[in-house]
């Protein structure tokens, strides 16, 4: 390409954001992709019709900053090309405890399989440049690190050990394959079995592992809270305030300004109600229905966060980065600090608190026909648990019926309520997976007493069903009004996944109705048949793994798992930062009556959207590796012990073995499957001898005997009995 081209399409765009401006970083791309081979910097620059030292500076650093970001890559000779020309592919590294690991690429497609030499220079999380090598024997796209763009892990935490006087690191996170050399200078006075946290000093390459230094020592292995410690820093959760945020928080004292009641609707009068878990410390939904002419009218009060975390404070900034509060089975990591999560802004009982209210009117079918939003102020009249409304309510626990018959009336007229919307969600054809969700039970050490099923009970599902029912209002307003906003998106499962889904469920007698576009009510009438199976919990895992998962997006497409047009999450801002967003869209529309000089862009709630859900997928990965953690120190007790269980998980190493009773898994390797050799058939989840026909298949029910637990790798091994 000999020629300059004329016009920038992004020119103004960049004349508003530079005083001195370049092309545009896709002017450049479309230059290079017209190109027959890379240019210099140079080259660029003259094509472009660039001279003198600032423009020439300007254009290097945006190369480089081009470069960085993934869009381009410079080869030994300076020269700089367009990816996809150069055969190559920028992406993220996830690894395995195997030591092998593929490159996620950025713009989608196939994942790159690295193996073990290409992953010596790389370790899990790192951004790379990657070549394609070819077509691996088992038809994987192979490929060949080029560059390491970015380093993930600037610290790590494990278990230091050493071996004949030479220190290493055994990271936590077993995706991360290679030990990290620790010298023996850089101990800081840690001793080996101890958990520490080290700072990466030397990233590995071709010829040597990765260097660290410790920067914290934990403490000792099995210290009771460490699998915490760990998690926190190995999922990097934010857990420690700003000074300045918790200043904010606690110079708001305990009781709300009066100049903040002035135009608010008072509902102090109104019986409105917490019903929480008994461990709730943070209350920030209350309730209160009445009976009206064809129906209901249903209050659901939600703690006005955004009245005391305002855009761009320290606080919110905190929130930001959190996104989420994280609930581990014996402690929280809230979003905000406890004067307000626990103080100000929970709705404990007989005190003012400021609030967001939905005030709704449901028909005689339990269908939601109108809805309003107001800023209000209210007392909440009782905190209730559960366990007692379902007591009341469907038991007629007299006593309680007693102490409570203040808001009883109340109570009573939510049921009914409940009933009705109950059967308007069956007839929209919304899943109702109903998987066992457990709790440990610790005692004054914190050491885990029992494993115990949560049970759900009417009470569970009333408030379940007045939040749905708030949420969907939330949206149908922000949709109404056209402002940019955060709504909970759940997409239609794939054609991939669906296919193997009901390849599963032919291999047990069942099916899928719906074709290649399955509605939910498809999904529901499965559950249905298949309720009173023994095999039935297994069956609601296989079809919630081939569903897709939920997300944050400005784009509503609906939410196919509750069968619902339109869904935001608006009741819990307290503890997501989604809420509080939402809560802020409808105050402004509230205040303004229109979407002008909304404080963010499309654009803004598409990276909001992102981080909130990178943060909600972190935290479910931060508390399931710390339950895990939790199951192996339970089951350390138990080795030699048998049990009943359930295959849970079939795959081509062995059978996944979920213990009855107590809701543990562990592994039979392939192994022990002993006296023959077994073929896997993934699509129809099982291992057959090739000699003994023995079949083992998902669902099966079996008795197994547990041989091994080892805390290090999160791993309960076991053998049939």
């Amino acid at each position: 390409m000999s020629e300059k081209k004329v016009h920038d399409p992004f020119s103004t765009r960049e004349a508003e954001n530079y005083d001195n401006p370049i092309p545009s970083r896709e002017f450049i791309l479309e230059l290079l992709q017209q190109n027959d081979q890379p240019l210099t910097r140079r080259s660029i620059g003259k094509l472009l019709g660039l001279s003198g030292e600032e423009q020439t500076e300007a254009l290097r650093r945006r190369l480089r900053a081009m470069e960085r970001d993934g869009q381009l890559h410079r080869n030994r000779k300076s020269a700089y090309g367009v990816m996809s020309k150069m055969n190559l592919v920028t992406g993220r590294i996830m690894g395995h405890q195997d030591g092998f690991g593929f490159l996620i690429p950025d713009e989608g497609g196939e994942d790159l399989f690295l193996g073990q030499r290409e992953m010596q220079i790389a370790l899990h999380g790192d951004r790379a440049v990657a070549r394609v090598t070819g077509i691996d024997r088992r038809g994987r796209k192979e490929g060949a690190i080029v560059e390491i763009i970015k380093h993930a892990n600037e610290r790590i935490v494990g278990r230091l050990l050493s071996d004949a006087g030479i220190y290493y690191l055994i990271p936590n996170n077993r995706r991360i394959s290679q030990d990290i050399m620790v010298p023996p200078d850089k101990l800081m006075a840690a001793k080996p079995g101890q958990i520490v946290e080290i700072e990466i000093t030397d990233h590995p390459n071709r010829h040597r592992s990765p260097l660290g230094q410790v920067v914290t020592v934990l403490g000792d292995h099995m210290a009771p809270g460490m699998e915490i410690d760990i998690a926190l820093r190995d999922f990097e959760l934010p857990h420690a305030w700003s000074p300045e945020a918790l200043k904010q928080a606690e110079s708001y004292g305990e009781k709300i300004p009066e100049t903040a009641i002035d135009g608010r609707l008072d509902l102090r009068h109104l019986p409105l109600l917490t019903i929480d878990g008994e461990d709730a410390r943070d209350f920030d939904d209350a309730v209160h229905a009445e009976a009206i002419e064809g129906g209901w009218r249903l209050w659901v009060a939600i703690a006005d966060v955004s009245y005391y975390v305002t855009p761009d404070s320290v606080l919110d900034q905190d929130a930001q980065e959190r996104g989420t509060s994280v609930y581990f089975p014996s402690q929280v990591i809230p979003m905000l600090p406890e004067a307000l999560s626990n103080g100000l802004c929970s709705l404990n009982p007989d005190v003012d608190r400021l609030c967001m209210v939905c005030e709704m009117t449901i028909d005689s079918d339990g269908r939601l026909t109108s809805h309003q939003f107001h800023q209000g102020v209210m007392n909440s009249k009782a905190r209730l648990t559960y366990t007692q409304v379902a007591a009341m309510l469907v038991d007629n626990d007299a006593e309680l019926r007693s102490q409570y018959q203040a808001v009883l009336p109340g109570l009573e007229t939510m049921h009914g309520l409940y009933k009705a919307m109950l059967s308007a969600r069956h007839q929209r054809g919304a899943i109702d997976f109903e998987l066992t969700e457990t709790q440990f039970l610790f005692d004054s050490n914190r050491k885990i007493e029992a494993i115990v099923p949560r049970e759900r009970n009417d009470a569970h599902r009333l408030i379940e069903e007045f939040m749905v029912a708030a949420n969907v209002s939330a949206a149908q307003f922000l949709l109404s009004k056209e402002l940019p906003a955060l709504y909970r998106v759940h997409e239609t499962p794939s054609a991939e996944k669906l296919s193997g889904l009901r390849e599963f469920l032919s291999e047990l007698g069942l099916s899928l109705g719906g074709g290649d576009e399955p509605s939910p009510s498809d999904y529901a009438r499965l559950l249905s048949a298949a309720h009173q199976r023994q095999d039935a919990h297994l069956l609601q895992t296989v079809m919630l793994r081939s569903m897709k998962q939920a997300m944050y997006h400005p784009e509503n497409v609906g939410h196919f798992g509750l069968s619902l047009e339109a869904y935001a999450h608006f009741t819990s801002p307290i503890r997501r930062y989604p809420d509080l967003l939402v809560h802020r869209a409808i105050c402004h529309l509230i205040n303004n009556k229109k979407a002008s000089k909304w404080a963010y862009s499309h654009e803004d709630m598409v990276q909001l959207g992102d981080h909130c859900s990178m943060a909600s997928r972190r935290a479910d990965e931060a508390t399931r590796d710390v339950s895990d953690w939790l199951k192996c120190e339970f089951m350390q007790d138990h080795v030699g012990e048998s049990y009943d269980g359930v295959i849970s998980g079939v795959t081509s190493f062995g059978l996944f073995v979920e213990l009855s009773d107590i809701y543990i898994e562990g592994l039979v390797h392939i192994t022990a499957l002993k006296n023959d050799y077994y073929e896997f058939d993934a699509s129809g989840h099982r291992l057959t001898g090739e000699r003994t026909r023995m079949v083992y298949r998902l669902a099966d029910k079996i008795r197994v005997k547990v041989v091994r637990v080892d805390l290090d790798e999160k791993k309960i091994d076991l053998e049939l009995a």
